[in-house]
């Protein structure tokens, strides 16, 4: 695990093994760009999806809204939630380590620097 602190990683479950890829990859691509370019700051899933990147329309993300559309009173909440464990999910199987922590219900991650051993 590459998180500097244990901390559980759950499965999403109602998507494809084909879908979690793709939204993995989506999500490893967003943290490498964060990394590159705001070195050293903290980050959570609403800094990488959220704002301005809020639209989801043609993006992986849109499998997990669809799955909570027509089941929940907030699909958005909880196309979140699922989305938030899958960041974990790919920041934990990254090979460089990242702290973590969790402040207001929100869990933040920031690149330590160190690569690894792989």
């Amino acid at each position: 695990m590459s998180l500097t602190s244990d901390s559980e990683v759950r499965n999403v479950r109602g998507i494809s093994e084909a879908e979690r890829r793709q939204i993995e990859d989506f999500l490893q691509g967003a943290v490498y760009c964060w990394c590159k370019n705001r070195k050293d700051e903290w980050f959570a899933l609403r800094d990488l999806m959220g704002g301005d990147n809020f639209d989801w329309s043609g993006t992986p993300l849109m499998t997990l809204y669809r799955k909570h559309k027509n089941q929940s009173v907030d699909p958005i909440r909880e196309t979140a939630k699922d989305a938030g464990w899958l960041l974990k999910a790919v920041v934990a199987k990254d090979r460089r380590r990242f702290d973590t922590k969790k402040e207001a219900q929100t869990r933040q991650y920031r690149w330590t620097e160190d690569l690894g051993t792989d």
